[in-house]
């Protein structure tokens, strides 16, 4: 599935380690759902989240955020639009590069394991076929520059950050994620607080081609308006989703 981004303004984070309603009528009027989270996930319940999604909104682009490889399994894979693997910029190595560089050594070592396909291995050479399909995974895989701005939360805990980016500095990022990186995501992440419209003032100006999305706090129409009107292409929601159906279908643009 090709993904429109200029249509996209809102998106739903589903954690699968919450409870997921059966009914999920409430997700009429979300643009992306990204399936994702840090304490309690697995390959089983990441996939019955996506499952649930799709089955009442095939045409729904759905996202898996893996926070670790063991999140991801052949059925993952097969099943979502696309994996959407974090680069936490203010995070420690083992989250920007080495985290990036295990999720490929894994694929390309264990092609069986990760696209269900068992593919043939000879000793520590995987042969031809194998390489194709550890390829045409790499092409469902979208890289997604973060900072993480509250440092009190499992966000930042897991992801080894103990600063939060100053505003310049956010805008720098920014400009890295589009400009030097390539991302075509670019996410400022206030987990569970508002942090308001400045970091993503800053950050706009220096984005064309990659989409800015913010989350954080958003739990009321006027707050995703703020936040669009910053210049974020869209808000994401996730704890209200879980929390409070009614509050959540008010952040709805």
């Amino acid at each position: 599935m090709d993904l429109n981004w200029d249509r996209l303004s809102h998106v739903t984070k589903i954690d699968p380690a919450e409870h997921v309603p059966n009914d999920l009528e409430l997700l009429d009027g979300t643009d992306l759902v990204i399936v994702g989270g840090s304490d309690g996930v697995t390959a089983e319940n990441t996939l019955d989240a996506v499952q649930k999604v799709k089955s009442q909104f095939p045409d729904l682009p759905v996202l898996q955020e893996p926070y670790r490889s063991s999140h991801v399994s052949s059925k993952t894979v097969d099943t979502v639009d696309y994996l959407s693997v974090p680069a936490v910029f203010n995070g420690d190595d083992a989250h920007f590069v080495r985290k990036h560089v295990e999720l490929f050594t894994e694929a390309a070592s264990k092609p069986d394991e990760v696209t269900g396909s068992g593919l043939p291995v000879v000793g520590d050479a995987i042969s031809s076929k194998a390489r194709e399909a550890v390829s045409e995974l790499a092409t469902k895989i979208i890289g997604e520059g973060y900072v993480i701005q509250n440092c009190d939360s499992k966000a930042a805990a897991v992801s080894g950050v103990e600063t939060p980016y100053t505003t310049e500095e956010v805008a720098g990022a920014a400009l890295a994620a589009e400009s030097f990186y390539g991302f075509p995501i670019f996410y400022i992440e206030y987990s569970g607080t508002y942090g308001g419209p400045t970091d993503v003032a800053a950050a706009s100006q220096y984005l064309d081609e990659t989409v800015l999305l913010y989350g954080g706090g958003i739990e009321t129409h006027e707050q995703t308006a703020e936040i669009l009107d910053a210049g974020a292409d869209a808000v994401v929601v996730g704890d209200c989703f879980h929390d409070d159906p009614e509050q959540y279908r008010q952040t709805i643009p």
